[in-house]
């Protein structure tokens, strides 16, 4: 009776499976195995191959990606520079004749397209797995337009301009936090996102000087006043870029030409065994609305969306920095060079803040800790007219914003990591919804509001708070989270419907990273 028993229900159970469509079934996650090379090495010899496997992803990577994003920073944010340059002089002056609106208006639309095309930018990246001829394309374009920008002899002209410059800008910072995430494990993705984010803030600095040396040195050269050439210097040095990133960047590691096979198998293994989960394997697995449903339905998403959110709010102040630095009262050539140092502490301050992060593996203090130096900051900067203490506020905006921020962009990678499409995203939505705080914030900074900007100073310091309070919340459900895994219960429900356990992730003893 007991064999007739079985040999139904296994009857049954044929049946059944020769009934059903296994076509979009999902994968089965079965345990997976080192590949043969790795499972032979000594611990010793293995570390030794990883960290010169290292050495040569970031020497690929890492530099290339640096250059564009200054160029994608300095393409974006130099309208800043060209106001000090003639951009709002009549006509008669070489100018467009802007009204100050016009001006704030111009340069907030830039976030309307920048805003639109992130997650479809994104989600198209991890669909075909090329970004080392995506992501070059994309720069090419967008330096035709910042180029094209010199051409403006209108303020509807520049405001199609700069409305299609923030479309085609959007996929490339986006597009390089899923990129990085797809080649590093957690631990090491703090510092190369830093290094990665090292790139605006170092266009912060060298847009000051070559501001400066192009408003002092080329100003009415053939017939041309500065800001024209500002932007046909800089555009033409993107596209010129561009051609050699063809070159230089590899794509995923799956799919990039670059690596022996040894080196290949330990770069796809040793991503797989810090989550327990393989990564990007091939375009076939990476759906559009199956990893944009999964990202939304993740409530860490939201949080982080928030956390992102106040800290860009808070450090809009550097879209307008060379007009607030001005309020000191020097020359515009003066006032483009005390730009410079602010950013430099920033670089400095963000490496260091992200090296440790990475060293301790702990992100919630070196996310918020500096937050609290920009609340200072901001504080100062509305109390008082003295030039010494408002520069001292000064040097610390960008230092107090960014050297957490690019922590928390690696939190991001660390909180979401699998699966790809998912990770991909939610980068994209989070880069796009906190972007959508420059939209309005230029509108803070009229001239009539200078030198204290009462009402943006405050509301950037209520920006930066809302980041320290949410970067709290989600510490503590990132807690809450880790205690279920070490009690071997599932994470899902509310706090992750779907997938908020990467696979083996828990059996492999991985942790959300606090």
């Amino acid at each position: 009776m007991a064999t007739s028993g079985n040999d139904d229900i296994d009857g049954k159970l044929a049946r059944h499976i020769s009934n059903t469509s296994l076509e979009n079934a999902p994968p089965l996650r079965t345990k997976r195995e080192p590949p043969e090379l790795v499972r032979d090495l000594h611990p010793d010899e293995r570390a030794h191959l990883e960290a010169k496997l290292v050495r040569k992803i970031d020497g690929r990577l890492l530099p290339m990606l640096i250059i564009m994003y200054i160029m994608n920073y300095l393409d974006r944010n130099n309208i800043a520079a060209a106001r000090l340059a003639g951009l709002e002089d009549s006509k008669a002056k070489g100018g467009i004749n802007l009204t100050g609106t016009q001006y704030l208006t111009a340069l907030s639309i830039l976030f309307v397209g920048y805003l639109l095309m992130q997650i479809p930018s994104n989600l198209f990246l991890n669909k075909i797995g090329k970004p080392a001829i995506y992501l070059p394309t994309v720069m090419i374009v967008w330096g035709v337009i910042s180029a094209a920008t010199a051409g403006a002899q209108s303020y509807g002209g520049l405001i199609a301009i700069r409305f299609f410059l923030g479309f085609v800008e959007a996929a490339y910072f986006p597009g390089c936090l899923f990129f990085l995430s797809s080649w590093y494990t957690r631990k090491e993705l703090g510092f190369r996102t830093a290094m990665l984010y090292s790139g605006s803030l170092l266009s912060g600095a060298f847009s000051g000087l070559i501001s400066a040396g192009i408003t002092n040195g080329l100003d009415g050269a053939r017939g041309l006043r500065a800001w024209r050439w500002l932007f046909i210097i800089e555009g033409v040095i993107t596209i010129f870029l561009a051609f050699l990133a063809y070159f230089a960047l590899p794509n995923f590691p799956r799919t990039t030409s670059w690596l022996t096979e040894n080196e290949r198998q330990l770069a796809i293994w040793r991503l797989d065994e810090d989550i327990g989960e393989d990564d990007w394997v091939g375009s076939q697995h990476q759906t559009f609305f199956h990893g944009m449903k999964l990202a939304f339905q993740d409530i860490k998403m939201w949080i982080l969306m928030v956390i992102l959110f106040g800290f860009v709010a808070s450090g809009t102040v550097t879209n307008l920095f060379p007009t607030v630095v001005e309020t000191l009262g020097y020359s515009s050539v003066i006032s483009l060079l005390l730009t410079v140092p602010p950013y430099v502490l920033a670089v400095i301050t963000s490496f260091l803040n992200a090296w440790h992060a990475d060293k301790t593996g702990e992100r919630y203090w070196h996310i918020t800790v500096p937050l609290y130096f920009a609340v200072i900051a901001y504080i100062i900067a509305a109390s008082t007219t003295t030039i010494g203490p408002r520069y001292f506020a000064m040097m610390l905006m960008p230092a107090g914003v960014y050297t957490g921020y690019v922590v928390a962009l690696g939190w991001i990678s660390n909180t979401l990591p699998r699966p790809p499409a998912k990770r991909a995203a939610a980068l994209a939505a989070i880069n796009a919804v906190s972007n959508a705080s420059s939209i309005y914030a230029s509108y803070m900074y009229p001239e009539s509001a200078g030198p204290r900007y009462i009402v943006a100073m405050s509301v950037n310091c209520v920006m930066a708070f809302m980041a320290i309070v949410f970067a709290t919340i989600l510490r503590f459900v990132l807690v809450r989270l880790n205690k279920k895994l070490d009690r071997g219960e599932p994470v899902k429900g509310a706090v992750a419907v779907g997938e908020g356990v990467p696979g083996e992730a828990a059996e492999r003893g991985f942790r959300f990273v606090l």
